[in-house]
């Protein structure tokens, strides 16, 4: 998800400000990952040059006045395409899956590796399974999203654990044949 996408959204039918904008953003999407003020302006210019925001107003604050912006018909048909565009996960798996191979590439044991990854997810399955149950549905669909995630890296765990000797070989020929 990006940021400027997500203020895009923000901003579709809702001049705001920085501030407001900010504080709406993390209401629905900052759990755990607010965003920086520095982070929501330097995007709120980069949207405005580029034509898919405009100044539109100032609007009273506690200190200066606070530059409200509005989306541009450019910036909502740039929003409806990327909404409208489906995407895969990019490319090669998490950092595990890398840690797993340098780790045989560089002739260490790996179900070390693979136990405490696994532990690692359980437990965070367990917190996000009790904080389930306090949370809104906000909540509770964004847990929903993690958890699925975390079954999906304990599947390909159990796989990988299955396959140690098969990839300890691949690799050792894949660098064999290197210096």
């Amino acid at each position: 998800m990006t940021v400027p996408m997500a203020l895009l959204a923000l901003l579709d039918g809702h001049p705001s400000h920085g501030f407001a904008l900010k504080r709406r953003y993390d209401g629905i999407l900052g759990q755990e990952r607010e965003l920086r003020y520095g982070q929501v302006y330097a995007t709120l210019a980069r949207l405005e040059r580029d034509g898919l925001a405009d100044g539109v107003g100032l609007e009273p604050g506690e200190g200066a006045d606070r530059k409200v912006y509005a989306i541009t018909p450019d910036g909502v048909a740039e929003l409806d395409r990327w909404l409208a565009t489906p995407t895969l996960p990019s490319g090669r798996p998490s950092e595990l899956f890398t840690r797993v191979v340098l780790a045989l590439a560089a002739g260490r044991p790996v179900d070390g590796i693979i136990d405490a990854q696994r532990d690692v997810y359980l437990e965070r399955m367990r917190t996000l399974t009790a904080a389930r149950r306090d949370g809104d549905v906000l909540d509770r669909i964004a847990v929903d999203f993690e958890i699925a995630h975390l079954e999906a890296d304990l599947y390909w765990i159990a796989r990988a654990g299955a396959r140690v000797g098969e990839l300890r070989e691949g690799i050792a020929a894949t660098l064999g044949g290197q210096s």
